[in-house]
Order: structure tokens, then C-alpha cells, then sequence
């Protein structure tokens, strides 16, 4: 992807990002990255340690079906925030932004706080109907990030230590199965982050 990126664009959104986060990490704002993966029945297979000569083998019956991961990563807690679907359509990113009014919208005796959303220019973010959403919640901050720069998207580490650690070399019996094992795996995976998190400040206190 890097032949097909302005050059400029990508390091001016780098800077902004990195500013983005200092004020994060500050506690000044929320600072949330999002973007859609998936996951299939048949397994994952990561890097594993095995006796010498060994092959890991894990059975994958049948043909592989997936179920799509949108999802919104919390830069400063570390945590993610995903809604499951059989597709990748505006209709599934409208269902994430609900969530996020739930999590950090305006409510009565909430303290306010800016709310940055880092998106891609993905169809699914730019059609009239997410573009209609985005518009009716003014309390959350659009930073869009330049096309082809799927590096300074901060989810895809989130999605590839879902993967890696949570739900690798299993396989799912259906598409049932693995929608209940994606929303275990994030739980699992925000239980664990938060725990360092705690940990790292009880350190530093």
C-alpha cells in the first residue's frame, strides 16, 4: 500500500495522531480507533511452540464461514468495544456508534470530555447513511485518516492480539459458536488489559 499513499498526507495525519494521543494519555480527551475485521470457523493458526519435528494439527471440518468484527479500541484504556454481524455494512457501523453514545455520549451527571473517533475512508464510513449518523452526535470528533494508511490505524494491533491470543487454533462448530467465542475472546482480552493497566499505575504511584 505505500506506492499508493500521499506521502504528505500520512506523515501529516502522524503528526495529529501523536498529538492525539499525548492529550489521551493526559486524560484531556477520548481517543477511540475503529475499524471492522472478521473471524472464521476454521482456526486461526498462530505461532506456537511445538517438540522438534512436531506438526500442530487442528481439524477443520467443512467449509470456512466468518463472522465480521466492527469494533472501536479506547486508546487510553487499551480496551475494545465490538459489535458481531454477518456483513460489513453502514447499517453494522451505525450499531457501533449506538454503542458509543451508550459508553460516551452526553448524560445528565456524566462528566464531559471530547470524544475523537480515528476512522478510515471504508464505504461503510462514507455512505449518506453513516455520514447522517456521524453528523447527528456533534459531541464526537471525526478525525479521518488518509486512504491506504491502515498502519496508523491502532485497532489492528487490538485485532491481531484478539486473534493470536484469544481465538487462535480453535475451530467453531457454526457461526453461533464463534459469535459467543468473539464476545468471550474481548471480554477476555479487556480483562487482561485492564489488569495491566492497574498494575502499571500502582507501580508508577
Amino acid at each position: 500500500m505505500k506506492g499508493r499513499q500521499d506521502a504528505q498526507a500520512v506523515d501529516r495525519s502522524g503528526l495529529r495522531l501523536r498529538l492525539l494521543k499525548q492529550q489521551a494519555q493526559a486524560g484531556d480527551l477520548v481517543l477511540l480507533f475503529e475499524d471492522e475485521s472478521e473471524a472464521l470457523t476454521h482456526p486461526y493458526l498462530a505461532h506456537v511452540w511445538a517438540g522438534r519435528g512436531a506438526d500442530l494439527r487442528v481439524a477443520a471440518p467443512g467449509q470456512a464461514r466468518k463472522v465480521a468484527m466492527i469494533g472501536a479500541l479506547d486508546f487510553a484504556a487499551g480496551t475494545l468495544v465490538v459489535e458481531t454481524s454477518r456483513s460489513k455494512r453502514s447499517s453494522d457501523f451505525i450499531a457501533l456508534l449506538t454503542r458509543l453514545d451508550e459508553l460516551h455520549g452526553p448524560r445528565p451527571g456524566r462528566p464531559t470530555k471530547p470524544v475523537v473517533l480515528v476512522i478510515d475512508n471504508g464505504p461503510i464510513h462514507t455512505s449518506k447513511a453513516s455520514r447522517a449518523a456521524l453528523a447527528a452526535r456533534p459531541w464526537l470528533c471525526v478525525e479521518w485518516l488518509p486512504r491506504y494508511a491502515p498502519e496508523l490505524n491502532d485497532i489492528e494491533h487490538a485485532w491481531r492480539d484478539l486473534k493470536r491470543h484469544f481465538l487462535a487454533h480453535q475451530t467453531f462448530r457454526d457461526l453461533d459458536h464463534l459469535d459467543r467465542a468473539i464476545h468471550a475472546a474481548v471480554t477476555d482480552l479487556n480483562n487482561e488489559r485492564q489488569s495491566k493497566t492497574c498494575a502499571n499505575l500502582r507501580i508508577a504511584a
